[in-house]
C-alpha cells in the first residue's frame, strides 16, 4: 500500500488514534470526543461572557473606551518618550475631539452581549487551546508529543502578547488620529458606538491572530510546507510587507508610530525563522 505524503500524515493521523483501553477508535467515536471538547469549551466561554456582563463599568469604561481618555496609560507613555527622546511635545496626545453615540434602540444592549462573548473568548484562550491540546495529543507519537511539548503556553502567550501589543499600542495611534482627523472644520466628529468598537476589537483580535505566527510556521514546517530557506530569501519582502502593513495600521503619518507597530513585527519574523530552523532539523533527524 503506497504510503501516504509526509502533509497528509497529521491530518488522517487524527482519525485513527485509540481510546483509553487501546480500541481503535472509528470517524464517529472522533466525532464525539471533538462534541465533549467543544461542549466543555463553550461552556467556558459562556461562564466568562456571563461575568464579564455583570462587570460593564470596567469592560466598557475602563478597557473598551480607555484608548478615548486623554490620560490613557499608552498616550502618557508616548508623551514622556517625546520629552525624553525628542524634547518635545510631538508625540503628545491631547484631548479627544469627538464623542460617540448610539443609533439604535437596542444597539447598547447588543453590543454589551457581543463584548461579553468577544470578551469570554479572548480570556478563555488558553483553556480552548488545552481543549484542543487534549484531542490531537491522543493521535501523535511520542516524538511528535515531545516536540510539540509547550504548545499550550506557546500559542496562548503569543495569542495574548498580540492582544496587549495592539491595545496598548496599535488601537490607541489608530483610535487617536481617526478619531481626531477633520478633513473640514465645518464637520464635527460624532461617531457611532458600533463604529468605534468593532474598529478596537477588530484590530485587536488581528494582531492576536498575527503573533500565532511562530506557531504557525513550526507546524507547517513539520509537515514540510515551509523552510528556513524560504524565509530568509524572502526576508526583504516580508520587510516590505510588514512596513505597508504598519502603514494601514498606522494611518498617522508620523514615522515614530510606524516604527513602533513594524519593529515588533522584524521581531515576530525573526523568531519565526529560529523556529523553522529548529523544526526543520527535528523533522530531518525523524
Amino acid at each position: 500500500m503506497p504510503r501516504l505524503p509526509l502533509s497528509l500524515r497529521p491530518i488522517m493521523a487524527l482519525f485513527s488514534s485509540t481510546d483509553k483501553d487501546g480500541k481503535d477508535m472509528s470517524f464517529l467515536d472522533h466525532i464525539e470526543v471533538l462534541r465533549w471538547h467543544l461542549v466543555r469549551s463553550a461552556a467556558v466561554v459562556l461562564i466568562v461572557a456571563v461575568v464579564l456582563f455583570c462587570y460593564n463599568n470596567i469592560v466598557f469604561d475602563v478597557i473598551i473606551f480607555g484608548p478615548k481618555q486623554p490620560d490613557f496609560i499608552s498616550y502618557r507613555a508616548l508623551c514622556k518618550l517625546s520629552h525624553l527622546f525628542l524634547h518635545n511635545d510631538s508625540m503628545c496626545i491631547g484631548q479627544s475631539h469627538y464623542e460617540l453615540i448610539n443609533l439604535e434602540l437596542a444597539g447598547q444592549f447588543t453590543t454589551h452581549i457581543w463584548i461579553s462573548l468577544v470578551g469570554g473568548i479572548v480570556l478563555s484562550v488558553p483553556y480552548l487551546v488545552w481543549e484542543l491540546w487534549r484531542f490531537i495529543k491522543p493521535a501523535l507519537k511520542l516524538k511528535e508529543k515531545v516536540a510539540a511539548k509547550g504548545f499550550v503556553f506557546y500559542a496562548s502567550m503569543l495569542f495574548l502578547m498580540g492582544i496587549l501589543f495592539s491595545y496598548f499600542v496599535i488601537v490607541p495611534l489608530t483610535v487617536s488620529f481617526l478619531g481626531s482627523y477633520q478633513m473640514s472644520t465645518l464637520v464635527e466628529n460624532r461617531i457611532s458606538m458600533d463604529s468605534y468598537i468593532s474598529l478596537v476589537t477588530t484590530l485587536t483580535l488581528a494582531m492576536g491572530l498575527v503573533f500565532e505566527l511562530p506557531i504557525v510556521v513550526y507546524f507547517l514546517t513539520k509537515i514540510g510546507l515551509l523552510g528556513p530557506a524560504f524565509m530568509k530569501t524572502y526576508r526583504k519582502h516580508a520587510i516590505v510587507v510588514i512596513l505597508i502593513v504598519a502603514a494601514f495600521i498606522t494611518p498617522s503619518p508620523d514615522i515614530t508610530s510606524q516604527l513602533l507597530v513594524a519593529f515588533p513585527l522584524f521581531v515576530l519574523y525573526e523568531v519565526s525563522i529560529i523556529v523553522s530552523k529548529r523544526a526543520d532539523k527535528k523533522r530531518a533527524a525523524v
